[in-house]
């Protein structure tokens, strides 16, 4: 299967699709490369090619039919004839004045990340990070940069591990790390994730943690792909034992994402988990935030998460455009709601600068000693 997304792919089981960072706040920059001038039968093109993709693909159908019909007819009416740079943002905007959606986005370059940049790094929020406190994982055209998937970890308190995690971009080497760490935790009473700076990403990473933190197994979320999609991509890898299969409404291919425990029977899968979330934490931190509260296995603190339910991948609408497409959303299989627009509310709700310290007062360390930690932090 080709690389849908990110830096790696992180296949949604065998949809072949990948859930996908959160939008974010645009950073400072360097300047984009030059790019070519492209004719108003160029930018028509791309128009028309986003109406059809967004038919065949898009999560809703109902919804994918409404988009199509107002970019034509827009389009016919000249309504995107001399727009310059405002070309992809005025058709974004377009959009979501139908129906709103987090992930779907247009612009120039790979995914409609933007056009091509250089490494740059900039001022994130709270909580440790990999190269100095609130640093945000680098970007290269626009995506995280997958070396900085697993900010700093380690034993911050007696019995208490803290690990911070930005992305999951699916790579082996980041899963087999994430393992390593939880089995080097294997006797912690209490452990802390920290994904106030997660971006999104798979469920590649989420499945080496709940293997080890899970005691039994258990149902965590549901994620509806649609039919056309799922058919178009089904055999481009195989279903992971995780991912499984259940009766859905018509139209969608529906499964549940489960926590399967492999090896020993650890303390870790008994330890007190807290989760640090903020507005930031979008895409697939919210899966793993919604399956990590719903299941009870851990508590949430911090913020309401970002709100970026739905998942999918980018298309290539030629002439130096491409879109990011959500063909599926992820919910609560309880309940029925997904978070898109509304995103996953914690247990305990403090501002995200004050997580980790409400997280260690709980876990029973003294004041003075979270205090230094969480300012360290």
């Amino acid at each position: 299967m080709s690389r849908p997304f990110m830096l790696a792919a992180t296949a949604l089981a065998s949809a072949g699709v990948a859930m996908a960072q959160a939008p974010q706040p645009p950073a400072a920059e360097s300047a984009p490369a030059p790019q070519a001038e492209e004719s108003e039968a160029d930018r028509a093109a791309v128009v028309e090619r986003l109406a059809t993709v967004l038919e065949e693909n898009f999560v809703f159908p109902e919804v994918a039919r409404r988009y199509a019909s107002a970019l034509r007819t827009k389009a016919s009416q000249g309504g995107y004839a001399h727009l310059g740079d405002r070309f992809a943002e005025t058709i974004v905007a377009d959009l979501q004045a139908i129906h709103p959606d987090r992930h779907l986005r247009v612009g120039r370059g790979a995914g409609g990340f933007g056009g091509p940049r250089r490494i740059v790094r900039t001022d994130g929020g709270p909580g440790p990070a990999t190269s100095g406190a609130g640093a945000e994982p680098r970007r290269i055209m626009g995506m995280p940069d997958p070396s900085t998937a697993i900010g700093r970890s380690g034993w911050i308190a007696d019995g208490v591990a803290y690990i911070e995690l930005n992305l999951f971009p699916g790579t082996p080497e980041t899963v087999e790390r994430i393992g390593s760490l939880l089995d080097a935790y294997r006797d912690a009473r209490t452990l802390i994730f920290d994904i106030r700076n997660h971006r999104g990403g798979g469920p590649a990473e989420m499945d080496a943690i709940f293997s080890r933190i899970f005691a039994s197994e258990t149902p965590l979320v549901g994620m509806d792909t649609r039919l056309a999609v799922d058919e178009r991509r089904r055999g481009a890898m195989s279903e992971p034992p995780t991912m499984r299969r259940v009766s859905g409404p018509e139209g969608v291919v529906r499964r549940i994402h489960y926590a399967l425990p492999v090896g020993p029977d650890t303390p870790l899968r008994h330890a007190r988990i807290f989760l640090l979330t903020s507005q930031r934490s979008g895409s697939a931190a919210e899966h793993f935030a919604l399956a990590m509260k719903r299941s009870g296995r851990a508590t949430l603190i911090g913020e309401t998460t970002a709100g970026a339910g739905h998942y999918g991948g980018p298309v290539d609408l030629g002439h130096g455009y491409s879109a990011f497409v959500p063909v599926g959303r992820s919910f609560d299989p309880d309940t029925d709601e997904e978070w898109e627009g509304v995103g996953v509310s914690p247990n305990i709700q403090v501002p995200a600068d004050q997580a980790l310290e409400e997280a260690l007062r709980r876990a029973g360390v003294a004041p003075e000693q979270r205090r230094t930690i969480a300012s360290a932090g």
